[in-house]
């Protein structure tokens, strides 16, 4: 995959940040999501790729733009051949709010490597580069607990552990508290509460917990050029979503997928801050255009840049102003 493409995938995630922010605070989800959506389709004619949509805004049917199979990129002759997941808002609550995290992400790997999940739900557990190896999906929260603890040379009751903030994680949260963990419960955002564990200045030690299938993915792709750990078994919520899992080729629907079963081979992972959160600031509008906040990574080199852009937009006409 070519290095040089890393920088021109950081102007698409701007694009789609840029047009979602406009609508931060302003409690519409839907319209925000549609903004970063439009905006993410029209930034991505200009890059000299032939994509395809794996992990998108669900079925051709069901989704205007940006769709699972949606063809994307310049597409000329040469052009690198290339598979994309993409969340243009991930954490869509979060921006309409004006609550932290809210980012808008891509994924890039080569053909066949990445899953290509269902619409559905997983479950998950990351941990960064340190306690890489420790955990497993098939062992107690309790035991991945410990066993993360010694790994960092922690305390159980040093740790602290972001879950998505949903009934169906009671059970799991009065297990972790009863380990002597800390919890962080989050409302939305879990690519940014997964990649958190592999940033130190975050304070996060473990995610756990049942999120999205597409954003398992796109958190694993993050998460491997961070060098950190992650595993997912899908959670189905229907007969329906099965049989979906199997139309695209999945035999067993049941297994425990390492980050490398979810996002393998060459990965490019990009993200840009729709809203300040832990680790990339929100948009910040000026008098004649804005600021962005973006990280861009590759897993084969482990590089990580942030860059910080400054946008004027009676030069830019093409970010929807």
């Amino acid at each position: 995959m070519d290095r040089n493409l890393a920088l021109e995938v950081v102007r698409v995630t701007e694009a789609a940040a840029l047009a979602s922010a406009r609508l931060m605070g302003r409690g519409d989800k839907n319209g925000a999501d549609q903004a970063a959506v439009e905006a993410m389709r029209q930034a991505f004619a200009d890059i000299a790729i032939k994509g395809e949509v794996v992990i998108g805004e669900g079925e051709q049917d069901e989704a205007p733009m940006l769709y699972i199979g949606e063809k994307v990129g310049r597409g000329r002759d040469g052009d690198q051949e290339l598979e994309i997941a993409v969340d243009p808002l991930e954490g869509t609550n979060l921006c309409a709010t004006g609550a932290p995290n809210a980012i808008s992400v891509i994924a890039m790997g080569e053909k066949g490597r990445l899953l290509h999940a269902p619409d559905t739900n997983m479950e998950k557990i990351a941990v960064g580069p340190g306690a890489r190896g420790a955990v497993d999906l098939r062992r107690s929260p309790t035991e991945n607990l410990r066993r993360v603890a010694a790994a960092l040379g922690k305390y159980v009751e040093d740790l602290t552990v972001v879950v998505l903030d949903r009934p169906r994680h009671d059970a799991l949260v009065r297990e972790i508290r009863a380990a002597g963990a800390r919890i962080k419960l989050i409302g939305d955002g879990d690519v940014a509460g997964a990649l958190n564990t592999c940033l130190p200045d975050t304070g996060v030690d473990v995610l756990m917990g049942i999120g999205g299938a597409p954003e398992g993915v796109i958190s694993a792709a993050g998460i491997r050029c961070l060098g950190g750990d992650m595993q997912g078994r899908l959670q189905f919520r229907n007969d329906e979503e099965r049989e979906r899992a199997r139309r695209y080729g999945m035999k067993d629907l049941d297994r425990v997928m390492t980050a490398e079963e979810l996002a393998g081979g060459n990965v490019m992972f990009a993200a840009t801050g729709v809203t300040n959160g832990d680790f990339l600031k929100g948009v910040r509008f000026t008098g004649d255009g804005a600021r962005t906040h973006s990280v861009v990574m590759r897993s084969k080199t482990g590089t990580v840049r942030y860059i910080e852009t400054i946008h004027h937009f009676t030069r830019s006409p093409n970010y929807g102003w």
